[in-house]
């Protein structure tokens, strides 16, 4: 590994990357480095031990949030979003399965749209402090019309996964953040994962930057006071890589579940060579499994290869940062 290493080392310097990689082969680490800052303004490093914003990456935790829920008989794909939601979110069409949400199928509108958003420096459509239940979003996930008939096509949808997550709370009765905790990260031992404050991160939490009028400003007025079922849990490398020994090995879904998962249910891109399962991205061969994401202050990606045995983390502290390193690494798995 003394090749990728040095060419990380080297990518890293000449991006600015402020992050965290780790790399692992058959289960041994093979490569651990962290680089540039936790908190730029008080000068604190980041370090292997840093806990980084996930983003989009744990909307694979309400994926098997919701799996978890179907195997213990209370949902199934077939469930409506109608049959747990009642009478709110009346604009979601009665057909909208939950097969349909986690395969990015919905058709729903989008609370987020990425195809409307312009960078990172977007408003959430209510002040960031008065959201911090899953309930909380309901107001914000109203009011935006159908996109397309349920199944037609996919179109990657933030909202639909906080729908998820609504009706995982509704159906175990408890919150979205303990089901994650329960069903997910304990029987991982992912000890150093979860869903803390924005305003309240604990101390080995590395915050998040945007870059504004020259200057870099922290994350915490665009994201969540709690973030929920689309993403934004913050995690550590060490507990990514035993979150996919846990997974793998059938300790948090059934070995014949996380197959299902990932199947492809939609074809990639023309000029793209990934494809969407339920709640995992996948090479088009559904060889290599990943989770990513990006939000402002956050890129996150993270890879299994069952057949090589490997397994590679990349998490920064800026939207972009991640992407440089995450070629690099790439290239070698």
């Amino acid at each position: 590994m003394s090749e990728v290493s040095r060419r990380v080392a080297e990518t890293a310097a000449r991006t600015g990357f402020a992050g965290v990689v780790r790399f692992e082969r058959d289960g041994a680490v093979a490569f651990d480095a962290a680089y540039g800052l936790a908190d730029r303004r008080h000068g604190i490093a980041m370090t292997t031990d840093s806990q980084l914003g996930m983003a989009s990456g744990s909307k694979t935790f309400t994926a098997l949030v919701v799996l978890r829920l179907m195997e213990e008989g209370l949902l199934a794909l077939s469930t409506t979003a109608r049959q747990v939601l009642g009478t709110d979110l009346p604009l979601i069409a009665d057909d909208v399965t939950i097969e349909h949400l986690l395969s990015h199928r919905s058709g729903i509108g989008d609370y987020l749209d990425e195809d409307e958003l312009d960078g990172e420096e977007y408003e959430l459509p209510v002040s960031a402090h008065r959201l911090v239940t899953t309930e909380d979003f309901l107001p914000i996930l109203d009011g935006h019309p159908t996109k397309f008939r349920a199944g037609d096509r996919f179109s990657y949808c933030n909202g639909g996964f906080v729908v998820l997550a609504l009706m995982a709370e509704r159906v175990a009765g408890r919150p979205y953040q303990d089901l994650v905790g329960e069903l997910v990260c304990s029987p991982a031992g992912m000890v150093d994962t979860g869903f803390p404050r924005s305003d309240a991160l604990p101390g080995r939490a590395a915050l998040g930057y945007i870059e504004s009028g020259g200057h870099w400003r922290t994350n915490v007025f665009h994201l969540p006071v709690v973030a929920s079922g689309d993403g934004g849990a913050y995690t550590t490398t060490a507990d990514v890589a035993r979150f996919w020994t846990a997974l793998t090995a059938g300790r948090i879904v059934r070995v014949e579940t996380l197959a299902d998962m990932v199947r492809a249910r939609s074809e990639p891109d023309p000029g793209e060579s990934r494809c969407y399962g339920l709640g995992f991205w996948l090479d088009d061969d559904s060889v290599r499994i990943t989770m990513s994401g990006a939000d402002a202050g956050v890129s996150f990606w993270s890879s299994h290869h069952p057949q090589q045995g490997t397994t590679a983390t990349v998490i920064s502290t800026t939207m972009g940062g991640a992407w440089p390193v995450v070629e690099v690494v790439e290239s070698h798995t």
